[in-house]
């Protein structure tokens, strides 16, 4: 397994993508913090083999995090993700060793692509490292594996789906112009709450949707569905 640190200093934010590492394969969220003390702290502790680090954080940005990281030592991964886009911010995390960066608002999809790129990265380093070999060879291998992000897999489509029950869903959220519950969903199109959900579930597993949390005084949160296209 391979355990994430999830840095964001949005409580919410953090946890919408704690539950998108979840659902990939092979790895498992160890960690949230919600500022840079905290993530070093967490990277201190010697637990975490990748950091999802947000940029805008309320004691120092993410970067000057990891600037600090490699001073102390820790040459734990990072992957960026940020709504941080300029152009200085994007080159300074290349120049201290972000293997990847990653735009916010981001689907599912495009983060599952990104997981997928460093899984494949850690298996080709492994295994070069297990034969001892040296050479172009090997490091192209290396270089390529991270270069390379693996396509998403598609998601299964609910049982019985239709097309046109799709294409209603998709056109009341395109309509909406904000994100909608199940519940919403359903009461605009007419269908069952849990056919919504399904749905909803699978165009949002699709990268069609962005998934959302609101929470309220009590209880858990809701799940809101925003319509992202194409």
């Amino acid at each position: 397994m391979i355990d994430v640190l999830v840095v964001d200093d949005d409580f919410h934010v953090a946890e919408i993508n704690a539950r998108y590492v979840g659902r990939v394969p092979g790895y498992r969220v160890t960690a949230r913090a919600h500022s840079a003390a905290q993530a070093l702290a967490a990277v201190g502790r010697g637990t975490v083999d990748l950091v999802l680090l947000d940029h805008y954080l309320p004691d120092e940005t993410g970067l000057e995090l990891v600037h600090r990281m490699r001073e102390q030592g820790h040459g734990t991964d990072v992957i960026m993700v940020t709504a941080a886009s300029d152009v200085t911010t994007v080159q300074r995390a290349m120049r201290l060793g972000a293997l990847h960066y990653l735009v916010k608002p981001f689907t599912f999809a495009a983060l599952r692509a990104r997981l997928d790129s460093y899984a494949a990265l850690r298996r080709t380093v492994d295994r070069v490292g297990r034969r001892g070999l040296t050479g172009q060879e090997q490091v192209d291998r290396i270089f390529g594996a991270l270069r390379t992000a693996p396509a998403p897999a598609a998601p299964s489509p609910p049982s019985g789906r239709s097309e046109p029950t799709t294409d209603l869903i998709c056109g009341v959220l395109h309509r909406a112009g904000h994100p909608l519950s199940a519940h919403e969903v359903a009461a605009r199109t007419g269908l069952s709450r849990s056919t919504a959900q399904r749905y909803l579930r699978h165009l949002e597993q699709a990268g069609r949707l962005r998934l959302t949390l609101k929470y309220g005084d009590t209880g858990r949160p809701e799940h809101r569905y925003a319509w992202v296209g194409p």
